[in-house]
């Protein structure tokens, strides 16, 4: 329930607090005294749209914060715990809003996003207002409406928070969606599938166009057999080849230089050797590293024949290297790549052409999982029909219960369900829901706004809230005006139904009735305060006489008469034998 609500600076209101009881809480007072102000703020904490105009004039800031009593088990506690908040039975939801538009919404005194404040204010308040019987002459709202009566999601499992609300809040009923999955994921796996056939039929036509190409790509590649690094390896083999009479010439004197009579090491060799004896170990050192010099010289000598060799009957000459890398650069500009991409190239135009190949088996893969992906769309959608059909049959059969006391005895309400073309399936299933009124026995069934006057469509309305009301995880419900434009007995049976509702829950009641007043458990007076400057204040009427001004005031206007005192005090003790 909602325990209190403090304003700060919105509109008419400089500071206020009221403190809200269980039960029918009625809110009255002249048309402009600020009613509307109320509900305002109350919606801005809990996550409505911040209008900069709310701000009162002056003001930098307004602030808001309504405090709720909830239980411990409320699904609000699963959206809370998602996102890492400590849960408490006292639910603290705050909105700050500048003069410039800018606001900032805390929960129990933790920054939040105003979405994450919506979807919490949205679990504990609903909201009915005066103007909801539009809502219900649009027929495109009738399968929402159908289905948050039904606790149906249609919205994408990965709304985790939402979900877990409308889990919770149909205990009389089963979900036809399964916890993980509702009708809208099976519409976007089908969809998505669809789009891969599409790109994949595509793909293949693209391709399959260009087969001749991609084959002669493959068979000149093929032909060619390039390597990875040889475009390096065959420009430096160029390069020696380039220079092959000089390196010759060079390797030449190079052998003769170290293949000469007069070999220096040799000689020096011979020259210790003699006196080794003479030397001791430091002779033996020396004769070491010139026997190590003479085996290196004999290793260049070997590497210099071998690399004279290597030029002298080499197989390739610089016109066939050159046509090689003439082939090799050509392929590469032809593919755009570099000359060691060339094999990668070669296995992808492989890879292409097997696609092209094997695309019959793709496509018809690829069929089938569409079908596959189409079927389990249509089989959730069918079971989501059976559930709409069995809720819509409850939801008309409880209506039809509320339309004799408020003077609608032979009217009939029936909830109509058809069957969508499939060019109109969606994520929302196949089905069209309308809600259908007769107000003469006999008559057909049709649109409100075709067979219902004004007055009736209201009391439709009316009987269609207190229907839906009772379901729902919120534990307080505020009805704005619903009981426009009646009176009378009718007006007494708004009231009661109200009050029956206030059983289970809290409701609070925006009311121009005094047959709704006087039903109520608490009362509350808005009122517009003179002075230098206007400001809205609430003041609970908490005893009989104060109660019976205000019901007398709502039944004759400024002049209250002894008669007018009177019938407030018929109704005031109507509603308690009530």
């Amino acid at each position: 329930m909602l325990a209190s609500l403090r304003i700060e600076n919105i509109v008419l209101i400089e500071k206020l607090t009221i403190e809200f009881k269980q039960g029918l809480c009625a809110l009255t007072g002249e048309t402009g005294a600020g009613k509307s102000i109320l509900l305002d703020s109350l919606g801005l904490a809990t996550g409505m749209r911040a209008d900069s105009g709310l701000v009162r004039k002056g003001a930098e800031q307004a602030n808001v914060t309504a405090v709720f009593e909830i239980a411990a088990n409320h699904p609000a506690k699963n959206i809370l715990s998602e996102q890492g908040l400590a849960f408490d039975q006292t639910l603290i939801l705050r909105r700050t809003l500048n003069s410039d538009g800018r606001s900032r919404a805390f929960i129990n005194d933790q920054p939040v996003s105003a979405t994450l404040l919506k979807s919490i204010g949205e679990s504990v308040l609903e909201v009915h207002g005066q103007f909801d019987t539009q809502g219900l002459l649009d027929p495109k709202t009738h399968r929402q409406m159908l289905d948050d009566y039904a606790g149906i999601s249609t919205s994408s499992s990965l709304h985790g928070s939402v979900r877990a609300i409308q889990k919770t809040e149909m205990d009389h009923t089963d979900k036809p969606c399964d916890d993980d999955k509702s009708i809208s994921d099976f519409w976007y796996v089908w969809k998505k599938e669809d789009e891969k056939l599409e790109t994949l039929k595509h793909d293949v036509e693209s391709s399959r166009a260009e087969e001749d190409y991609l084959r002669t790509a493959l068979e000149d590649l093929d032909t060619l057999e390039p390597q990875q690094g040889e475009e390096e390896k065959l420009a430096t083999l160029r390069d020696s080849l380039m220079h092959r009479e000089q390196v010759m010439e060079g390797l030449n004197q190079a052998y003769h230089a170290l293949n000469t009579e007069d070999d220096p090491i040799r000689a020096a060799w011979s020259v210790v050797n003699r006196i080794a004896d003479k030397l001791g170990e430091q002779g033996n050192a020396v004769i070491e590293a010139l026997d190590r010099a003479s085996a290196e010289m004999q290793e260049a000598v070997s590497a210099i024949q071998s690399l004279s060799a290597d030029l002298e009957h080499s197989e390739h000459d610089l016109q066939s290297i050159d046509d090689r890398l003439h082939e090799l650069r050509g392929q590469a500009r032809k593919h755009d790549c570099d000359v060691d991409d060339l094999p990668n190239i070669r296995e992808d135009l492989a890879q292409k052409l097997n696609a092209i190949e094997h695309a019959d088996d793709r496509l018809a893969a690829q069929i089938k999982a569409v079908e596959a992906a189409k079927a389990a769309y249509i089989k959730e959608a069918l079971n989501l029909r059976e559930h709409r059909k069995t809720t819509a049959q409850k939801l008309d059969a409880l209506v039809q219960k509320e339309l004799p006391p408020l003077k609608l005895d032979k009217a009939r309400f029936v909830t109509t369900l058809t069957e969508l073309d499939e060019s109109e399936w969606g994520i929302h299933g196949m089905d069209r829901v309308r809600f259908l009124v007769a107000t003469n026995p006999g008559a057909e069934p049709g649109p409100l706004n075709k067979i219902a006057s004004g007055g009736e469509m209201s009391r439709f309305m009316l009987a269609l809230k207190v229907v839906r009301a009772e379901v729902g995880s919120a534990g307080a419900l505020v009805f704005d005006e619903v009981d426009a434009g009646i009176g009378g007995g009718t007006a007494d049976a708004v009231g009661e139904r109200l009050a029956r509702l206030a059983k289970d829950r809290q409701i609070l009641v925006v009311t121009h009735s005094p047959q709704v007043a006087a039903r109520a458990a608490h009362h509350y007076i808005v009122q517009k305060d003179g002075g230098e400057t206007l400001t809205t204040s609430v003041i609970p009427l908490e005893s009989e006489q104060h109660r019976r001004e205000e019901i007398a005031r709502m039944l004759a206007g400024a002049t209250i008469s002894e008669e007018a005192r009177a019938a407030a005090d018929k109704l005031l003790e109507t509603g308690k034998a009530a």
